[in-house]
């Protein structure tokens, strides 16, 4: 799978290690991001790690800032982008299951390394149901989405 990476400065080291635990596992990490601890803005990255999946070639994306929430809302601004803060198992398999989420957001100061590395796990091997239910409920997201509410 081709996947999107990126980060602000908070988020750099947890960034790298993701990128190397991908690689290893076969995937092809596109890496947006940015390349060291200085200070940068997180908006930039998690824009640029959101329109790569939206408009390809990425089909998922992974962001990393201190919280994850800022990086979520930034990816959530491009339209197509569907992210959530994640910091546990479930809701990493769950949110691609029942939401189609296409980009995961992380904090790298809320999350160690071993769970973040399980959760993207859940994340990438995870598949939207296509059940009617979650079919019916992600048409009226993506409305909302194109709508901008």
């Amino acid at each position: 799978m081709r996947i999107a990476l990126g980060s602000d400065h908070a988020g750099f080291d947890l960034k790298t290690e993701l990128a190397e635990h991908l690689s290893d596992a076969g995937h092809d990490v596109i890496d947006l991001g940015t390349d060291s601890t200085e200070p940068v803005d997180y908006p930039d990255y998690a824009a640029a790690v959101a329109r790569e999946v939206v408009h390809g070639p990425a089909e998922r994306g992974i962001i990393v800032c201190g919280s994850g929430a800022g990086a979520s809302i930034a990816a959530n601004k491009i339209t197509g982008a569907r992210s959530a803060v994640v910091h546990d198992h479930y809701t990493a398999h769950q949110a691609v299951e029942h939401d189609d989420m296409n980009v995961l957001a992380l904090g790298a100061r809320i999350i160690g390394e071993t769970a973040a590395k399980e959760i993207v796990d859940a994340f990438i091997g995870a598949e939207f149901s296509n059940e009617e239910r979650h079919v019916r409920r992600l048409r009226k997201v993506v409305e909302l989405d194109r709508n901008r509410g």
